[in-house]
């Protein structure tokens, strides 16, 4: 499901209100279009099935356009977060895209986690429209969008990211630059890899501690405090205990992600086992009709490899 959010500002005082779209009404888009109509901004959304959309609208202060092009030729920044990369290319530069009726000058700040590559094609697309483009992927979950708190992973030029803070700051805790267009996918790719490995050693180390006898809350409260300590022990240790996986961030799109990384790892000539066998556990896991279930599921491939 797509949101299209588009932001009109004046650079010469960020402190008025702005007129906002954003493609993608999904778990991270509906809560961050929600923060930006919060925020005081008016909020244009787009969605590809308008249900969302309306849903959206009857919670929150705003308007709906039809089509990207709609929402685009109204706004001087405009936001998109949507699943991959072909649903980027439909977006922008399909029948009714974005860019097709974008005003010269226009900010695209696309949100979505998907390859440096589209990134780069996406920003020469823009520039050739006479607009600019930034790719600002997010982590923190659902969780993170619906409090306001995500991170965001900024590839393209510093005075654009200047001038977008005060949108970032409507839904993030951290907006920061990585590197020219496409550096933010980079950076993003490597928090999954990172993501992959930890949930692997929590699953085997609350495995451990049950086969041990160990009480998992008690256990958790401690080592959250010291060097073992990370957001997935304390998040999702206890409900990993619990088998409870009905949540949070699915693996589906993981295993998107991580097949990014080691696409774009192959690419460079680099070879990262580790996360290719952790890909493949989530294949596994989705063959059992698990697609849907949050990410620390993984710890179920512990009991396949046990069978």
């Amino acid at each position: 499901m797509w949101l299209l959010i588009s932001l009109t500002y004046k650079k010469t005082d960020r402190s008025m209100a702005m007129k906002v779209s954003f493609l993608g009404l999904g778990t991270m888009g509906y809560p961050m279009a929600g923060h930006l109509s919060r925020a005081g901004h008016e909020v244009v959304v787009y969605n590809r099935t308008t249900r969302k959309a309306e849903q959206w609208r009857a919670e929150h202060q705003g308007s709906i356009a039809m089509t990207p092009a709609e929402a685009a030729a109204q706004s001087e920044v405009v936001l998109t977060c949507v699943g991959n990369d072909d649903d980027l290319r439909a977006l922008y530069l399909g029948n009714a895209g974005a860019l097709t009726q974008a005003k010269p000058g226009t900010l695209f700040i696309d949100h979505t986690t998907a390859s440096a590559e589209v990134a780069q094609e996406l920003s020469a697309a823009a520039k050739e429209a006479q607009c600019s483009f930034l790719d600002a992927p997010v982590s923190g979950g659902q969780a993170g969008a619906e409090n306001g708190v995500l991170t965001v992973m900024i590839g393209g030029d510093q005075a654009l990211i200047d001038d977008a803070q005060p949108i970032f700051e409507c839904y993030a805790k951290a907006a920061t630059r990585m590197g020219d267009v496409g550096a933010g996918q980079m950076a993003k790719m490597v928090n999954q890899i990172l993501i992959g490995g930890v949930l692997t050693g929590l699953s085997e180390g609350i495995r451990f501690a049950q086969k041990a006898g160990l009480d998992i809350s008690t256990l958790v409260e401690t080592l959250k405090h010291g060097a073992a300590g990370s957001w997935q022990l304390e998040n999702r240790g206890e409900t990993m205990a619990k088998d409870e996986f009905e949540f949070g961030f699915a693996i589906e799109w993981m295993h998107k992600d991580l097949g990014i990384a080691l696409a774009q790892a192959q690419s460079m000539g680099l070879t990262i086992p580790h996360t290719q066998r952790v890909n493949d556990a989530y294949q596994a896991l989705m063959s059992e009709g698990r697609s849907r279930q949050d990410t620390s599921v993984l710890i179920k491939s512990l009991d396949q490899q046990q069978e």
